[in-house]
């Protein structure tokens, strides 16, 4: 198996959903160790991987609120059932966050390449996950305002360094969502936009033929093996926010941000 396929999957699959941004970590790779990224068709590859994770990992509650929401137009008691409310509240997190990825899309892409922007991002993502042990505990369910905020999050963590799972999970407790909601709506919510996404990158791909030759050798076993370890990283990290101890990737994002900025500016 070839080594760099094998990592490249069990990067993606744990840093996709740990709240440490996946983003910020392959920049700094990219950056000061010179690793060449995986060509687009390969990325794509590696992201349907975890998105497929994310969808098994959730397909009970998927199933529950779309049966939900698809009955709320016929029937008049389940549009006060909470899968009328998330569904609407998912469509309008993904419209937000597709209007402000838009907008911020060019800024995004040079921020990416500059060690020092990457070191803030990840800076910022430590501050706010320490800062989240002190929001008051919520027993709140999803509601249409929760779109609302945790799609400006989610719009904000395109930026590199700036973790989307942190974000959206932050924004989701702050606006009273139980820890176990702000989890299942934050990967609740990536799940559009990450398809979104997706279908911009093979539009730029272009031929079928095209993203077959730019998959390396043995991808597959990449693709599993970020299957895998997404499968895991999810597990993982819903018993450490129910046991609300996911603000001690905060203080590993603020060593590595502050760190990285310090090198940048000492242009070491």
């Amino acid at each position: 198996m070839d080594f760099s396929v094998a990592l490249l999957g069990l990067v993606q699959g744990l840093t996709e959903f740990l709240p440490v941004s996946s983003s910020g970590h392959l920049a700094l790779v990219q950056i000061f160790v010179g690793m060449q990224m995986p060509p687009l068709s390969y990325d794509i590859v590696l992201h349907v991987a975890t998105t497929c994770a994310t969808i098994i990992f959730f397909w009970h509650d998927i199933i529950s609120f779309f049966a939900d929401w698809l009955h709320g137009f016929t029937s008049s008691e389940y549009k006060g059932s909470s899968g009328w409310t998330t569904g609407w509240a998912v469509i309008i997190a993904t419209f937000i966050t597709g209007l402000i990825g838009i907008i911020m899309k060019g800024f995004a892409e040079e921020a990416i390449q500059n060690s020092l922007m990457v070191g803030l991002g990840l800076t910022f993502t430590g501050f706010l996950l320490l800062v989240s042990r002190f929001i008051r505990r919520g027993f709140g369910k999803v509601r249409l305002t929760d779109g609302i905020a945790v799609g400006i999050a989610q719009g904000i963590a395109v930026l590199p360094g700036v973790s989307r799972s942190g974000m959206t999970m932050v924004a989701g407790m702050s606006a009273g969502l139980s820890k176990e909601n702000a989890f299942e709506f934050s990967f609740l919510v990536s799940i559009p936009a990450i398809i979104g996404a997706l279908i911009l990158q093979l539009a730029e791909v272009g031929s079928a033929r095209a993203f077959y030759a730019g998959l390396p050798h043995q991808w597959y076993f990449g693709a599993v093996i970020a299957f895998l370890s997404g499968l895991g990283s999810l597990t993982i990290l819903k018993k450490i926010v129910i046991a609300s101890k996911w603000w001690l990737f905060g203080i590993y994002c603020l060593i590595l941000g502050l760190a990285t900025v310090v090198i940048s500016f000492i242009g070491v």
